[in-house]
């Protein structure tokens, strides 16, 4: 069965970093690519324009979209068969409990689930040391997401990591000692 990993967690609470470090634990971790529909920041994403969203909708290709910082971004079926396939384990970046359910009951895949968290100040201390223009909007989304923790209590999580606390070294060999659990 496929395999993958689910990062949730406020801005700036190293999800790329994480990823990065994983990928240099094990080339099988790679990064899930998502779809963006909008403007600003293109690395790390697959461009793609409102026509080409449509139809993905139309196929019942989109597994998870959500729109935040004026654009919308989308975790498409085929973009994950592509991820899984050849044995890689795609780690796919979320930042909504919805979205984490919604792409783990949407593929089917043998997913981890890992919360990252880091106080809010962090949040706001590593935005604007990655010259982030839009470190407000961040910090309403750090905001957003405590109140969506808050407001699913049921919500499972394979592992809890503050990232506040331990290196994404430490961090990445924690979340590579559970999927390797989890064969």
């Amino acid at each position: 069965m496929e395999r993958g990993i689910l990062l949730y967690g406020p801005p700036a609470s190293g999800k790329d970093t994480i990823t990065s470090v994983l990928a240099g634990l094990d080339r099988r971790y790679v990064p899930f690519t998502r779809l963006k529909i909008g403007t600003g920041r293109t690395h790390g994403y697959r461009m793609a324009s409102r026509r080409e969203l449509e139809q993905l909708e139309a196929r019942g290709e989109v597994v998870y979209r959500n729109d935040r910082y004026g654009n919308t971004y989308v975790v498409d079926r085929t973009g994950l068969r592509e991820a899984t396939s050849a044995g890689q384990v795609p780690v796919v970046h979320l930042g909504q409990v919805t979205g984490v359910r919604a792409v783990a009951d949407g593929f089917t895949a043998r997913w981890c689930r890992v919360l990252l968290w880091c106080r809010r100040e962090t949040t706001e201390q590593r935005s604007i040391g990655r010259g982030d223009v839009d470190t407000s909007a961040r910090l309403e989304a750090w905001d957003a997401t405590e109140r969506d923790v808050a407001d699913n209590p049921g919500m499972e999580w394979d592992l809890l990591v503050h990232t506040d606390d331990l290196s994404p070294q430490e961090a990445a060999a924690r979340i590579h000692a559970m999927v390797s659990r989890a064969g």
